[in-house]
Order: structure tokens, then C-alpha cells, then sequence
């Protein structure tokens, strides 16, 4: 739902890899973001719309995501998605961060824009670091993202879950975000993200924030 820059994007690149997709908008003028040779349907309506979801086969969706501009409207829409139609994958697109906090802890799926903007900005301008980005809610596990000191550079993410005693689960890298491989060596900018039992990143921080100590 939602064909601006975002929903416009999803929606070419699903349909280039041969997907089935279907694209909802109120304004009929957004879908001329689409290419000349998208596929997918062009369905003209309000995405909580009952009616309009159906005319989008949403009945047969494998996933559903909410990118529209406004956040009540990708939230009820999604919800309608996921509790009405029973869609296995939803995700909602959310500008406020502090909702998002909420559909997170209700088991929708949420990108917060500015958050998680502000957020990737932040960790390119501030020293290493370690801090908790989610936790479960029983308090069992978390996942932290960690960015490393300089002379964690080039060494293999075996060795880093050596001296850490933690498990790396995914690394951001140039823009993307990828499983942890043996094979991968910290590089420059890499955001690592550990899985972790608990919700206490101190003592992985102070390890990662000083230089790795190869002798214990």
C-alpha cells in the first residue's frame, strides 16, 4: 500500500524478480512512478479498504507491507492485513518512533523512518560503541548492534566470537544488511549485530571499544 519513492521502489523491484504484486494508492497519479513494463495491478483506493484489498487479491498474498505516508493509515491497514485476511508477512512503515515501539510489542513488523535514519547516522559519527537494539519480551535474549574499534579491522568474525563469548548474527555493510559468515573479516563501518542472551551490552561494549586482546 502506498506508491510513493518507497512503495514505488518495493513494488518494481519485487515485480523485476518475478513476483506477483499489486499496488494500492488513492491518488491513480502515483502509479506513474511504476515503469512502462510493471506487470503488477494498479488498484486505486484506501488500503484499510476492505474492498480495495480484495480488488489486490490480498486473500492470496504471501506478504503485505504499509508504506504510505501516514502512520494510522499503515497501521490499520496492516492490521486489517494480518487479523482480517491472515497475510503470514506484514510490515508497517511508521514515522513516530514511539508507535512503532508500541506495533513492535503488539508482533507487527515496523520500519520507523526517522528513527532508524537518525540512528544510522549517528553510529558514522560517534566512537565505537555497544547498545541493546531489541530485546524479547520475556528479557531472554536481545540482539546488539556494535561498531568496533579500528583495530578490530581484519580480524575474522571466528575470532571475534572467540573473545567475545557472543555470537554474531548479521553485519551492515555498505547499506546492506547480510548474515555473519566464517569466511567475513570486520571491515571498516561494519555495524555488527550479536545475539545475545539477557539485555546487558556493558560488558560487550568495554571488550569491543578496546583493543583485541589475543592472549586470553
Amino acid at each position: 500500500m502506498g506508491c510513493g519513492r518507497v512503495g514505488s521502489f518495493l513494488a518494481t523491484a519485487l515485480d523485476a524478480d518475478g513476483h506477483s504484486v499489486a499496488v494500492i494508492d488513492v491518488d491513480p497519479k502515483a502509479f506513474s512512478r511504476l515503469p512502462s513494463d510493471f506487470s503488477g495491478k494498479r488498484v486505486t483506493g484506501l488500503g484499510m479498504d476492505r474492498e480495495a484489498l480484495k480488488k489486490a487479491d490480498i486473500k492470496d498474498a504471501y506478504a503485505f507491507a504499509a508504506v504510505s505516508s501516514g502512520d494510522n493509515s499503515n497501521i490499520i491497514s496492516t492490521r486489517i492485513a494480518q487479523e482480517t485476511f491472515h497475510v503470514p508477512h506484514v510490515v508497517a512503515r511508521i514515522y513516530d518512533p514511539e508507535r512503532a515501539y508500541v506495533y513492535e510489542r503488539l508482533g507487527i513488523p515496523t520500519v520507523a523512518t526517522v528513527k532508524r535514519t537518525a540512528e544510522s547516522v549517528l553510529r558514522r559519527m560517534l566512537p565505537p560503541d555497544a547498545a541493546v537494539t531489541w530485546t524479547h519480551p520475556t528479557g531472554e535474549v536481545s540482539l546488539v548492534t556494535a561498531t568496533p574499534e579500528t583495530s578490530w579491522y581484519g580480524v575474522s568474525f571466528p575470532t571475534v566470537e572467540e573473545l567475545t563469548g557472543e555470537r554474531i548474527a548479521f553485519v551492515s555493510r555498505l547499506g546492506t544488511i547480510v548474515p555473519a559468515r566464517q569466511d567475513f573479516v570486520v571491515q571498516e563501518h561494519d555495524q555488527l549485530y550479536f545475539a545475545i542472551g539477557g539485555a546487558e551490552s556493558t560488558r560487550l561494549r568495554s571488550i569491543l571499544t578496546a583493543t583485541p586482546n589475543f592472549e586470553d
